[in-house]
């Protein structure tokens, strides 16, 4: 069941969360904003429900959060660091922040981050990109838990991909996995007792289902597109790991720290303005958005949007109401801040974790 909280005290309660992880304040504060932000515009699945997971990783050793991110090569608009398998968001936010100040000396800026840890909502760095006004692109790689097209068994990661258009009346911004629900958002129809709208894997048996709960047991998550999505996950993983000179999937999967420990991401920036003045650009992004949102609806009273347009209203919506947050994490948010380390992630599978308990059996 879900309940509503003012947004104030969802995040001074994951700020203490944090503090009581033993990271610094400054930390704390910012990986408590980047959770909150996330919940704030309707993502709770990589917002307030990953705080549980981030705690039992910390604990376990598999986030050093005293690490930063080091510089280990660079090439004209090419920056390469090691994430020493710091803190995820912050080391996600460092090297966006790096991308952007290549653009803006280059044009373009890449950096290409290896060894580094879950980044939670991965469309918050694509928007870090767009709220500075430049076009943003990431993705990263992950352990493998979804099929490849024609297997029953995890074998890829679905690998989610982010880009941001910089419309000044509202930016864009596609933030997928290669998966049709990630695994967070399945573990959010689980808690809620409720169905995927649409099919979104495969139970034990094989059977095409709609059940949360039977997807994340069968680890058979359906891929984006069928044998597309498989097909853009494996490409994605490996550009990233040569990008970074870092691992694969299927070093995560040798390794067996759960998800996406040791990861490679990508961060790029690109000036829209490179080629073209600023008012020609966010005419042709104006008119290209309002053409594809006038389309007419498959069913009366429906109202067709791009990604990334609704987010402002949810945002006013939590502002004004207060953040949707689920009763049970939210009650193991409010035990960690009360220093009740003890903690076991509930709100999605790692699919990684599960085969392995299998195999012990």
């Amino acid at each position: 069941m879900s309940i509503r909280v003012p947004v104030e005290t969802v995040k001074a309660t994951v700020k203490q969360a944090f503090l009581n992880l033993g990271l610094t304040e400054a930390q704390a504060e910012q990986c408590a904003e980047i959770h909150t932000e996330s919940s704030l515009e309707g993502i709770e699945s990589h917002g307030l429900n990953r705080v549980p997971r981030f705690a039992e990783y910390v604990q376990k050793g598999w986030v050093d959060i005293k690490a930063k991110p080091e510089l280990v090569g660079a090439k004209g608009a090419v920056e390469n660091y090691d994430g020493h398998l710091g803190i995820g968001t912050l080391n996600a936010t460092f090297c966006m922040d790096r991308a952007v100040e290549l653009a803006k000396v280059h044009g373009i800026g890449c950096v290409a981050l290896k060894n580094t840890t879950h980044w939670m909502r991965g469309g918050s760095y694509a928007w870090q990109a767009a709220q500075a006004g430049f076009i943003g692109i990431s993705w990263t790689n992950t352990e493998s838990c979804m099929p490849m097209w024609g297997s029953k068994k995890p074998g890829v990661g679905n690998n989610p991909f982010c880009i941001a258009i910089p419309r000044k009346s509202g930016p864009i911004v596609l933030d997928m996995a290669m998966s049709q629900y990630a695994y967070g958002k399945l573990g959010v129809y689980r808690l809620a007792g409720k169905q995927l709208p649409y099919p979104g894997g495969f139970d034990k048996d094989g059977n095409l289902t709609s059940d949360p709960g039977a997807i994340e047991a069968s680890g058979r998550i359906l891929p984006t597109g069928y044998w597309k999505g498989t097909g853009m996950a494996i490409a994605l993983d490996l550009a990233a790991a040569a990008m970074a000179n870092g691992k694969t999937g299927a070093d995560m999967d040798r390794e067996g720290r759960g998800s996406c420990t040791g990861c490679c991401q990508i961060f790029i920036a690109y000036d829209p303005y490179l080629f073209g003045d600023e008012e020609e650009i966010q005419a042709k992004f104006d008119d290209r958005v309002a053409a594809a949102d006038a389309t007419e609806p498959d069913h009366e009273g429906g109202h067709v949007t791009c990604p990334g347009e609704r987010t402002a209203a949810t945002r006013e919506r939590n502002l004004r109401e207060g953040v949707v947050v689920d009763e049970q994490i939210w009650q193991q948010c409010l035990d960690l801040a009360a220093g009740k380390m003890e903690t076991k992630d509930i709100s999605s599978a790692c699919v990684l974790d599960n085969m392995q308990e299998e195999e012990k059996k």
